[in-house]
């Protein structure tokens, strides 16, 4: 899909790869609307875009504010071409480290967030019969590592609804892209402390991605259709081992992650 001129909403906005796609895509000539729950941190990133962005803040895993802001959106700016759905959470745990309320907090997001946002704006991508869909989703749902179960599960479903979806909309004008990439260099890290440590030691071997880095690959994906977007490199020979010695890899990233503490 040709950037230019298209409205894209995007979720998760306020930092890293929300922030930093937003402002990707108005710098290719897109109308960018940006949507997080840190009313803030939105704002603060919107004023740096310009008059080429508008913001909504709201809580992307309740399905009536997400109805109630997506239909403000297309009355004040209109449907959106391009979706990108990139609002998550979520720290590493091992389960039993785990509460009940939190397994259900990291599915909310990403995963409620994205259907409740996809589900909001796909009637009018259908009416028009044309639209790019990007689900931002993890590593962790190819291969998975101790010490982030709930987390990884729900990177997992996001992947499985991007599969889903893409096989409902096959027959339509409408893209889907899944985008998984390693570790980015995002505020995330000091928002969940303990988690960064629990990167398996294989994992350590694939460069860390500036959010730019992960904006331009998925600008990238949406402009020439990808159905899938990995990035770096190094990330994308990983993927290339897993599908050739699965087990291998699994075992790999079991054996170099963390250790379960001691009870």
């Amino acid at each position: 899909m040709n950037v230019p001129g298209k409205i894209a909403v995007i979720t998760g906005a306020s930092s890293g790869i929300g922030a930093a796609t937003a402002r990707a895509l108005a710098s290719e000539g897109a109308r960018v609307i940006l949507l997080a729950r840190r009313a803030p941190e939105l704002k603060q990133v919107t004023e740096s875009i310009g008059s080429a962005a508008a913001s909504y803040p709201g809580d992307l895993t309740n399905p009536l504010a997400v109805a109630t802001v997506a239909a403000q959106i297309i009355a004040q700016v209109g449907h959106p071409d391009i979706l990108v759905n990139n609002a998550g959470a979520g720290r590493w745990k091992f389960v039993d480290e785990t509460t009940p309320d939190e397994a259900v907090a990291m599915m909310a997001a990403p995963y409620f967030a994205t259907f409740n946002v996809t589900h909001a704006f796909l009637p009018g991508m259908l009416k028009r019969n044309t639209g790019h869909i990007v689900n931002i989703s993890s590593v962790g749902s190819r291969f998975v590592w101790p010490g982030a179960t709930a987390y990884l599960a729900a990177r997992w479903a996001v992947r499985g609804f991007t599969q889903a979806l893409r096989a409902d909309l096959a027959n339509t004008g409408i893209g889907v892209t899944l985008f998984e990439c390693g570790v980015v260099k995002s505020s995330y890290w000091q928002a969940n402390p303990g988690s960064l440590e629990r990167v398996p030691k294989m994992g350590k071997l694939v460069p860390e991605l500036e959010p730019e880095q992960a904006a331009a690959a998925i600008v990238r994906g949406i402009r020439h259709d990808r159905k899938l977007v990995v990035a770096p490199f190094m990330m994308q020979l990983t993927y290339w081992q897993h599908a050739v010695f699965p087990g291998v890899v699994q075992w790999l990233m079991t054996r170099t992650g963390v250790r379960h503490p001691p009870v």
